[in-house]
């Protein structure tokens, strides 16, 4: 697969060739990383990460790079693409040079802190029982057909997220449901994608190792409503950044009344046009009725908790407004039996329930704490930590959470990274001890999941939280092979075969 560099470019509209002779040549291929480019590859120098591209340049010439797309003129002999923005115009020659597939297909991106791969595998979930091929992009990889691959980032970089939708759209995916993460929207990484309908879930701290401030936390994420390519803004209207998107979409709307683009608010506890009432609640799911634009849908959902009820309503809103019926909406929400580690049953151990969650934010960790305490007849117990190398300000807000809706507490290593787990544990237990002295520190996360589970008794419910799915743990630039769920399995075998 080539192109022609004079077709490529003309996904840019600012750019400017420099070089001093014939500069047409055949692109064999895209890569950001010197060390990846091959003869008549084309090697982006991207800025604004902890490395400069422009610095590897004449390291990717040396490779065989037929042209190099820059900031700044280098001295080197190559034609050089010149424009403002390195990684915007890499999103914009990916989606040319593996031909704009966003547009054979009606992709949904869906951002917000949490709750995105939950409703990005519901959305998934309805679709097919719509009949309809779908593809899912997010946090527990890439899935379509009989296809699953792993990601190591919630949103795929460029390259390799125009690939994957080419491939999709290739082997007939209709639908794809897109988790968007603020850092994805901050790097620009889903320009040039055409979005049949964008949703958000919520906003609440985290990231702010990154993002200076909340008020920049919130940008990125409502960046993506602010987008041409966004008819259909899915939003929770029980949020208040929900409502800011709205009433900035609305504004820009009336200013522009070529704009053809529609708002759609869901929620439990405002006016908005999807709605929903839950008429039962159990440890291990939730009966409600869904009205959705006044389409009356029943549903029993094999998830707990009211968050679960907020994304089956974005993505029943969603999958509604882009054509599914009441029956196909209800049979995919009632299809989806469990998501990966997101407040994930993990079966039963000495009388007591066990829950596998990847809350690792204090609101998430508070709305899932809170959905098992409405159901636990003993003890509610939880078992977190707080990454490393991550925003610091939540430790001890993460601390506060479970020390306020639990009874007891097992503190542990969750990815520590660069940072010594006791430095993290310590910043944890300060906002603990404000309200309770009832919790145990174990460093080492195996020994205190099984401690965790040795001290179940019956009516207890034990939530194992933070890390959810993930397959590793990540200690000084290593991840290991790590599994709560494995864990938890490994543990009970050995208990209960001795």
């Amino acid at each position: 697969m080539g192109m022609r560099l004079s077709r490529l470019i003309g996904a840019v509209e600012n750019g400017e060739i420099c070089f001093d002779g014939v500069w047409e040549r055949e692109i064999e291929g895209l890569s950001s990383d010197s060390r990846k480019i091959k003869k008549g590859y084309l090697f982006f120098c991207l800025t604004g990460g902890s490395q400069d591209g422009h610095d590897y340049a004449a390291a990717a010439v040396k490779n065989g790079a037929a042209a190099i797309v820059v900031e700044r003129k280098l001295p080197l002999n190559v034609p050089q693409l010149l424009v403002p923005d390195t990684r915007a115009a890499l999103s914009l020659l990916a989606c040319m040079f593996y031909g704009f597939p966003s547009e054979r297909m009606k992709v949904v991106g869906i951002t917000g802190t949490n709750g995105k791969t939950t409703t990005a595998n519901m959305l998934y979930s309805i679709w097919r029982a719509q009949g309809k091929k779908a593809g899912v992009i997010g946090t527990l990889g890439v899935r379509f057909g009989e296809q699953i691959q792993p990601t190591s980032l919630t949103t795929p970089d460029p390259i390799d997220l125009q690939k994957t939708l080419a491939e999709m759209a290739a082997s007939g995916v209709e639908y794809v449901a897109m988790e968007v993460s603020a850092h994805a929207l901050y790097y620009k990484k889903t320009a040039g994608v055409r979005f049949a309908a964008c949703i958000f879930t919520n906003f609440t701290q985290d990231h702010l190792d990154f993002f200076r401030s909340m008020r920049e936390y919130e940008g990125a994420k409502t960046s993506l409503f602010t987008q041409t390519d966004c008819p259909l803004a899915v939003l929770n209207g029980d949020d208040k950044a929900g409502r800011r998107i709205g009433v900035a979409r609305e504004t820009k709307t009336a200013q522009n009344a070529l704009l053809e683009r529609k708002t759609v608010y869901y929620g439990l506890e405002t006016p908005t046009e999807a709605f929903a009432i839950i008429t039962d609640e159990t440890l291990k799911g939730t009966e409600c009725m869904l009205n959705i634009s006044d389409r009356l849908c029943r549903v029993s959902l094999a998830l707990t908790g009211r968050h679960n009820v907020y994304n089956a309503l974005a993505a029943a809103t969603c999958a509604t407004a882009l054509g599914a019926d009441s029956r196909a909406v209800a049979k995919g929400l009632m299809d989806l039996k469990y998501v990966r580690g997101r407040l994930e049953y993990a079966g039963e151990f000495q009388g007591g329930d066990v829950f596998v969650d990847f809350a690792h934010t204090p609101d998430g960790l508070e709305k899932s704490l809170a959905a098992l305490r409405l159901h636990c007849k003993g003890r509610l117990i939880c078992l977190f930590g707080c990454g490393g190398n991550r925003d610091k300000s939540k430790r001890p807000l993460m601390g506060e959470t479970a020390a306020k809706q639990c009874d007891f507490s097992v503190l542990t290593s969750d990815n520590p990274r660069y940072e010594d787990p006791l430095d993290i544990l310590s910043e944890i237990e300060k906002g603990y001890r404000r309200f309770s002295m009832k919790y145990v520190v174990v460093p080492e996360r195996e020994k205190a999941i099984y401690y965790a589970l040795e001290r179940l008794q019956k009516g207890d419910v034990l939530l194992v939280a933070g890390k959810g799915g993930e397959e590793y743990q990540e200690i000084m630039g290593i991840k290991y092979p790590f599994n709560d769920n494995d864990i938890i399995e490994k543990i009970r075998k050995e208990k209960f075969t001795h």
